[in-house]
């Protein structure tokens, strides 16, 4: 975004064609962003039902709402992770508390152990979703494949020292997953939101 009160015209004529009630537009938001929020509500949750209920939920609030995203606060993508995990979260306490009162056990500061666990867990999925392909390729390569920093190169078709810099930087981004106002995350996301 080249200044802070313009956003990006994707956002802005969507966020346009959501308030003239076009259902092509909610199709074509919900196949840029299901994934997204499908992914972080299951991230919080743990369970692919209750995931799939706050999809629904997501989807139909932009669908009545869509003036309650401003395009000054940023990104319509980051909006729509918030909401997503603000949902989940507000789902895993009723649960979990719902929980603690049948059983009898468990207290306040597990549910909110387990809420701030949940949180950090969707934020780094955040994280690792919008940072460059190019970072993204080389933790993928370095951590799930468990290759080093001089087969991650050979694998991108980069020297050993650009490979370095990726992982580094990646992880770097990565490591802001634990702090409440973390650049690049969605606004509201850390602690117990």
């Amino acid at each position: 975004m080249a200044k802070k009160d313009a956003p990006p015209r994707w956002d802005r004529k969507m966020q346009q064609r959501l308030a003239r009630g076009e259902a092509a537009a909610l199709g074509e938001l919900y196949d840029r962003f299901a994934s997204l929020v499908h992914g972080l509500a299951h991230r919080v949750l743990g369970d692919e039902r209750a995931a799939d209920g706050i999809t629904r939920e997501v989807f139909t609030h932009v669908w009545e709402h869509p003036d309650a995203y401003d395009p000054k606060q940023g990104p319509l993508r980051t909006w729509v992770a918030t909401l997503t995990h603000r949902l989940a979260v507000q789902r895993l306490r009723a649960t979990e508390t719902a929980a603690l009162t049948r059983e009898g056990h468990g207290t306040a500061e597990d549910l909110e152990r387990k809420v701030r666990h949940a949180s950090v867990a969707a934020r780094a999925d955040y994280i690792v979703q919008s940072m460059p392909a190019p970072l993204r390729a080389a933790l993928e390569l370095a951590y799930f494949q468990r290759r080093d920093y001089r087969q991650t190169a050979a694998d991108l078709g980069v020297t050993e020292d650009e490979a370095r810099r990726r992982l580094r930087l990646g992880l770097q981004l990565l490591s802001t997953a634990h702090d409440a106002g973390a650049p690049g995350a969605p606004p509201g996301y850390g602690g117990a939101a």
